[in-house]
């Protein structure tokens, strides 16, 4: 079955997705987490559930984040849905470390990608159904930029602001 909640956030209402499981704290793992007006975020479906009871754990881990007490989610994921080369790029994303920034060059390199896949490598990250809790926030351009978020550019500036990550201005 899966499940839904909003909460509130700095960056706006975020809804959460997920799917029950006998495992995960709370019962529910996470399947996708979208801010307002993001690009290919999702949107409540008929046939899902409202439940915040469901999202108690994840929420409050999500609050502390905002709050800067945390700097690592523990929050279960519902079994990652995308191609073999977006789940390596999705996978990249959660080895970086809170409060840094890489580029889509050093991802591609990470993954053993061409040096000539970035493009790609931005598709796949645009693609990321896990907005914060696996964070493509703190992907930048090789200049400093900050170049693409599904969320906006104004919430990746917010997301790299709090952890401390926020480049030089550009």
């Amino acid at each position: 079955m899966t499940l839904y909640t909003t909460v509130d956030s700095p960056l706006g209402e975020l809804l959460l997705v997920g799917e029950e499981s006998a495992t995960a704290p709370g019962g529910t793992s996470l399947a996708s987490l979208s801010v307002p007006g993001q690009k290919g975020g999702a949107t409540v479906r008929d046939d899902w559930t409202y439940d915040s009871a469901a999202f108690t754990a994840i929420a409050d881990q999500l609050r502390a984040y905002f709050d800067g007490k945390l700097t690592h989610f523990g929050i279960a994921c519902a079994p990652t849905r995308g191609t073999e080369f977006q789940r390596r790029v999705w996978q990249a994303l959660e080895a970086i470390p809170y409060g840094t920034t890489t580029t889509y060059g050093r991802i591609a390199a990470d993954i053993g990608a061409a040096r000539g896949a970035v493009r790609a490598i931005g598709t796949a990250i645009g693609a990321n159904p896990l907005l914060i809790v696996r964070p493509c926030h703190r992907v930048i351009a090789a200049d400093g930029s900050l170049s693409g978020y599904a969320g906006g550019p104004v919430r990746k500036r917010q997301l790299l602001g709090l952890e401390g990550a926020l480049p030089d201005a550009r």
